[in-house]
């Protein structure tokens, strides 16, 4: 199967569904899928939405396309950390949901036991969950493929319009940000214009207020221009935290 983001997205819109396993550790069904689509054939995570537990917090059955407006955001900026993920409807095995490339990795590899080479990323992933206001970054969340580059997964509960903002990751809580993820961010802010493309898309994956808040973060970040001090009014980090 060809590598390129776009023949990957096709196919995981398009091709057939086998469902192979199911991962048990975590709150919400999560399905190891083969997609096979012209022939060949690559695995995929499957996150059906009617598997997802609900919260008092997040809008029931909307965590999978919160999945999808992760990756949208991320290839706006630039950074390709979030696997090529698609929200789809049809010929799925247990419904509508998310699907996302599966990435090849050592699950005994996490942020918490990272070498100096790999927390070099530390500042672009910071960045980017305080960008969609990410409620649940656990270290297992970063994945090191076989060529050594930086995934990030598991974004279901991100872009909410308040601040819910929880993390391992505070290592560089108050210093500068970087100037070039800075001047990504910047870039960003006309693709969150109302008629822009990339608000559209968005619109059907998050709330108005949602889409807002995000222009309004990235606005934020620009103006204080370093990383935040983890909150003392509410929880800071996720549970549990690998």
């Amino acid at each position: 199967m060809a590598t390129d983001n776009e023949n990957i997205l096709t196919a995981l819109k398009e091709g057939a569904f086998a469902l192979e396993g199911q991962f048990v550790y975590g709150s919400n069904y999560t399905f190891m899928v083969d997609c096979t689509y012209q022939e060949q054939t690559f695995r995929a995570v499957y996150k059906p939405a009617r598997g997802e537990r609900p919260l008092w917090d997040f809008p029931h059955q909307t965590l999978s396309q919160r999945e999808v407006a992760a990756f949208l955001v991320s290839e706006a900026l630039g950074w390709g950390l979030v696997p090529p993920t698609v929200y789809r409807e049809k010929e799925t095995p247990i419904g509508p949901g998310s699907a996302q490339l599966f990435i090849e990795h050592n699950p005994d590899k996490h942020f918490f036991n990272f070498n100096e080479n790999e927390r070099q990323h530390l500042p672009e992933v910071m960045a980017f969950d305080l960008l969609v206001n990410n409620a649940d970054r656990k270290a297992g969340h970063l994945l090191i493929d076989p060529a050594g580059k930086v995934w990030l997964i598991d974004h279901g509960l991100c872009f909410h319009a308040e601040d819910k903002l929880r993390t391992v990751i505070w290592d560089l809580a108050g210093d500068p940000l970087p100037e070039n993820l800075l001047t990504d961010v910047a870039g960003l802010l006309p693709q969150l214009e109302p008629h822009s493309g990339l608000t559209q898309e968005l619109r059907p994956l998050l709330l108005p207020e949602e889409i807002e808040a995000l222009r309004h973060r990235a606005e934020q970040m620009l103006t204080e221009g370093r990383f935040p001090m983890p909150p003392e009014d509410r929880r800071a980090y996720p549970w549990p935290l690998v």
